[in-house]
């Protein structure tokens, strides 16, 4: 079914934990800088929350050591201007500058 689909199938064997490091670091990170310390009374409050922390800072001020310490959006335009294209992040950069 994947191949139908052209997906790749994840290399990893099952147990390993370096195939889900990065989305356990990103959920670590999320839950005790931001969702412990509130209390919440709707869900749209935790969605408002969580959205500005990603947007506001993990994707625009956060330091990625797997990046060699850029910030994310630094590293996508870079990554995009070597291969001679146009990233939309780099408009947030600009604006938040």
């Amino acid at each position: 079914m994947l191949d139908n689909y052209k997906i790749i199938q994840s290399m990893s064997g099952k147990g390993n934990c370096y195939d889900n490091t990065v989305a356990e670091s990103f959920f670590h990170t999320l839950k005790t800088e931001i969702v412990y310390r509130e209390k919440y009374k709707t869900r749209n409050q935790a969605k408002s929350n969580i959205f500005a922390f990603i947007e506001g800072f993990y994707n625009r001020r956060r330091r990625y050591s797997n990046l060699n310490y850029c910030i994310l959006n630094q590293w996508l335009n870079y990554r995009y201007r070597l291969r001679g294209e146009h990233h939309k992040t780099e408009y947030y950069q600009l604006k938040s500058n």
